[in-house]
């Protein structure tokens, strides 16, 4: 009798039996998977340049440690994944080619700029609080090596979205109107990109229904959203602040909040490169690989040397 590989292979996925590296898998969920790592550790990696340009303007040395160890953070989350993308069958060097050329894509929200120290309590509220919604239920996507990277990727994220957000209510609450303002201010730019993290509408999202059926994914685009939108409404209101949608009210009804349309043609536009700051982040990776070629080149040159040395004590014993 033939096995159908397929159908044993979505078995385990419906008995919730995680996927490992050397079993069988379909090439398209291979394929879907490294696309959806990859990306996620480009944006950890992309992630940090907006964040780290604030290290040096941070208001008190508790604000600069803190932001400091976040960066720190997001460049272990990008090691991780990479690492888990590994196990796939492709290298982190073919990943960062793709990255360095502009194949592969990152997080769209990385590509605005950050001008005001309020933008990094609106990002570690709002971007890392809408990553944390996306990022939860992949702690039990199928594919194993994915879901045990993000258990700790969440835990450490939750602790961003709460620095973010005390840094906004400091703003909101102990600081002058001009400061209050800036905070108002790095709301309005940043809410919509931020709901726009969550990706198309479901209708208009390709890759959704099979990633679902993978339980790759395990909530849709659209659920995501509005569980974002009910959670953190209330937030803006304990800061005093404004939430920049007209159209935003509370449906009794549904039991969620109504909000506006969102700007789709912007989010296509950053998505293909040509966001504010889309050509100063890939030039900023791009910089960085080159000018650390000379560490990468020591560091192998000294694994080799250190490995003809161990392989000369073994056979002079």
């Amino acid at each position: 009798m033939e096995i159908n590989l397929e159908e044993v292979f979505q078995q385990k996925i419906d008995n919730e039996i995680k996927i490992e590296p050397r079993d069988w898998m379909p090439e398209k969920y291979r394929k879907t998977l490294l696309r959806q790592i990859s990306q996620h550790a480009h944006s950890e990696i992309v992630g940090m340049l907006p964040e780290g340009n604030w290290i040096t303007r941070a208001p008190n040395l508790r604000r600069k440690v803190a932001l400091i160890a976040k960066v720190q953070d997001e460049a272990g989350h990008g090691l991780y994944l990479y690492s888990a993308a590994e196990t796939l069958g492709m290298s982190r060097d073919e990943m960062l080619s793709e990255l360095h050329s502009g194949k592969a894509k990152y997080s769209s929200i990385f590509n605005y700029p950050t001008v005001t120290w309020a933008d990094m309590g609106a990002i570690g509220w709002l971007v890392d609080g809408a990553a944390i919604m996306n990022q939860v239920p992949l702690c039990r996507a199928s594919y194993g090596p994915y879901a045990r990277a993000m258990v700790r990727v969440c835990k450490e994220e939750s602790f961003h979205q709460r620095q973010g957000y005390e840094i906004m209510l400091t703003l909101c609450t102990k600081g002058n109107p001009a400061q209050k303002a800036m905070a108002q201010d790095a709301l309005n730019r940043w809410w919509w990109p931020s709901i726009m993290m969550f990706g198309p509408n479901d209708e208009h999202s390709p890759n959704s229904a099979q990633s679902m059926k993978w339980k790759i994914k395990r909530i849709s685009n659209d659920e995501l959203r509005q569980k974002f939108i009910d959670v953190t409404v209330p937030q803006a209101d304990i800061l005093g602040l404004t939430i920049p949608d007209k159209d935003l009210k509370w449906n009794e009804e549904r039991g969620h909040y109504d909000f506006g349309t969102i700007d789709w043609e912007e989010f296509n536009q950053v998505v293909a490169g040509n966001g504010p700051c889309n050509k100063q982040r890939l030039k900023a990776r791009v910089d960085a690989w080159n000018n650390g070629e000379w560490v990468r080149d020591a560091a192998t040159a000294y694994a080799e040397k250190r490995a003809k040395r161990e392989a000369g004590k073994t056979e002079a014993a």
